[in-house]
């Protein structure tokens, strides 16, 4: 009974779903460090386009991107729903992301979830991994590693 309880609970991931422009998007909670309401980003020169500049986070430099211009959305417009999140991986430094909105937190079980095959050409299919499917409706799923390879 032990063995199966931890099996269905295996099955269940947490997602934060955010906006970017009118779509939902959910990034695994594991990832996330923190999320905080915008703030002053200073410019940093020569850096590519996604890169917004870089914020002072408790005394610590983390570098901010926006996740719409990575997409070749709009640029971004600051309001008072944008936030960054800061996303941390083993194998990087910490990130900022730039956001429209933080919407919420759910639970996806594995059979919520659909893989579908994206054409990785779209730039803002090129970093989803699947589908959600959630009673506030889809849910892209962001793989946060194709987000930032190539920082």
């Amino acid at each position: 009974m032990a063995n199966e309880l931890s099996t269905n609970i295996n099955e269940i991931t947490q997602y934060i779903v955010i906006r970017i422009g009118e779509e939902q998007y959910g990034i695994d909670i594991k990832y996330i460090d923190n999320i905080v309401r915008m703030q002053q980003i200073t410019r940093v020169p020569q850096v590519p386009a996604h890169f917004k500049g870089v914020i002072n986070l408790r005394g610590e430099v983390i570098p901010v991107m926006s996740i719409r211009v990575k997409m070749g959305l709009a640029p971004d417009v600051a309001s008072k729903d944008t936030r960054i999140i800061i996303i941390k991986i083993d194998q990087h430094e910490p990130i900022g992301m730039m956001v429209d909105m933080v919407k919420e937190v759910v639970n996806l079980s594995s059979a919520e979830i659909e893989r579908v095959g994206f054409d990785r050409g779209d730039d803002k299919n090129a970093y989803a991994m699947g589908i959600g499917k959630h009673e506030t409706g889809l849910i892209t799923l962001l793989d946060i590693d194709a987000v930032l390879q190539g920082l």
